[in-house]
């Protein structure tokens, strides 16, 4: 929570299709009452634009964000009242290499990469620094901070999974975007917000966004 001395989560979104899930995270954050600093990749901006037709702009952030984050997984526009919930978070150039979150003296709780391409798990994995994403992404492996990687692609190459492999080691936790079905989901914004809660959760995050496993066979088909 945010309690006057600011420690925001970082959140990187790459060029891979699975902007809903990003959308869906950062609501996560925002409810639950967390600092956000976003970094948008260039090439993610292209996969924005063709998900949602919403043009992602550096002199227009925050509004292009707002939209974003009203949208819902089905493409309907103002599915969630985001208006007040955009106070505390800052965004970041991904051009900008003297970012505050480049450096680990910055203060971070960690950073969430949603979704995560194969180019970036490879550029983390490598320890390349060649966009904000990127460098924040290899600070807070450094720093021991906690590094959740969403990625999103299928089928995956034996590099890529080199690559994930690597990151494991490393101490993050890579998180296929691969949504359940024990949660009893009936329409898609149900199983984009599965794999954000559990983002969320691997970050420690507290969160309402989906039913839980209890150990009772047949939750999936409760309609409570």
């Amino acid at each position: 929570m945010n309690d006057g001395k600011r420690t925001p989560w970082v959140v990187g979104v790459s060029g891979a299709s699975g902007t809903p899930y990003a959308a869906a995270v950062l609501r996560g954050l925002l409810e639950a009452g967390e600092s956000v600093d976003l970094v948008v990749s260039r090439a993610s901006r292209l996969t924005l634009l063709d998900e949602t037709g919403i043009a992602f702009r550096d002199a227009h952030w925050r509004e292009d964000l707002a939209a974003w984050l009203a949208r819902g997984a089905d493409g309907k526009p103002d599915a969630f009242d985001v208006s007040d919930a955009l106070d505390d978070v800052r965004y970041w150039a991904a051009g900008d290499l003297a970012a505050g979150p480049s450096s680990g003296s910055y203060p971070a709780k960690g950073m969430l990469v949603v979704p995560a391409s194969t180019a970036s798990v490879a550029g983390v994995a490598l320890g390349l620094s060649k966009d904000l994403l990127q460098r924040v992404a290899s600070v807070t492996l450094k720093e021991r901070r906690p590094l959740v990687v969403a990625v999103r692609e299928t089928p995956l190459n034996g590099q890529t999974l080199k690559h994930m492999v690597a990151l494991d080691e490393a101490g993050a936790v890579v998180l296929p975007a691969s949504p359940a079905f024990y949660a009893g989901a009936t329409h898609i914004q149900d199983l984009v917000d599965f794999v954000a809660g559990r983002v969320l959760d691997a970050a420690g995050v507290p969160h309402r966004l989906y039913r839980r496993w209890e150990g009772e066979l047949g939750g999936a088909s409760r309609t409570d």
